[in-house]
């Protein structure tokens, strides 16, 4: 049974920083790539940042490049994201994703997502 249960949202001020979580059960973490999506209200699915499951390859959206940094524990089976220098435009609905195998970014798995709120 795969499980992806994210963490770390709420509600922030522009300019401030957040950390999102991604707890992974159910496979074996260390040998696939992740990804984090965002859903903005009302808007479609934007892919944010994936990384690879073993050189650890990584790649950025031009909307967050410079100011988000995707990472992954594999001995404890997390995913995060650092989020700096926040925008209203960031918030989202955010999804933590499995992708099919250690590359590439076609996704078979999600969470259920952790909502954040960039607002003064």
């Amino acid at each position: 049974e795969v499980q992806l249960v994210e963490s770390g949202g709420g509600l922030v001020q522009p300019g401030r920083s957040l950390r999102l979580s991604c707890a992974a059960s159910g496979f074996t973490f260390s040998g696939y790539a992740m990804s984090w999506v965002r859903q903005a209200p009302g808007k479609g699915l934007e892919w944010v940042s994936g990384i690879h499951s073993y050189f650890g390859s990584i790649t950025y959206a031009d909307s967050v490049k410079g100011r988000f940094t995707i990472s992954r524990d594999n001995a404890k089976n997390t995913l995060y994201l650092q989020m700096n220098s926040l925008k209203p435009e960031d918030t989202a609905v955010y999804y933590c994703a499995k992708s099919l195998g250690a590359g590439g970014y076609g996704m078979d798995y999600w969470g259920k997502g952790t909502l954040v709120t960039v607002s003064s």
